[in-house]
């Protein structure tokens, strides 16, 4: 059952890695601000939301897999 549960988890990861999409994080007001500031501001502007954006799901999925861990180990002790 575990096994079946990461191998569509790694399946799943690798399609979306392989077919990533330009993706677009800014809000209306910032692509109005950031398209009178120029191209390359645009898409500064746009990398760094999507920067600031990776740290709170890395601490979310940290989390998750600790207690994912964490409680394969109590189960196991039982």
């Amino acid at each position: 059952m575990m096994r079946r549960m990461m191998m569509i988890l790694s399946v799943l990861l690798l399609v979306n890695v392989f077919f990533i999409q330009d993706t677009e994080a800014q809000c209306s007001i910032c692509t109005k601000t950031a398209s009178q500031l120029g191209k390359k501001s645009a898409e500064g502007l746009n990398s760094g939301i999507l920067y600031l954006m990776l740290l709170p799901f890395a601490i979310g999925g940290f989390i998750a897999w600790r207690w994912f861990k964490n409680e394969k180990e109590s189960q196991t002790e039982m």
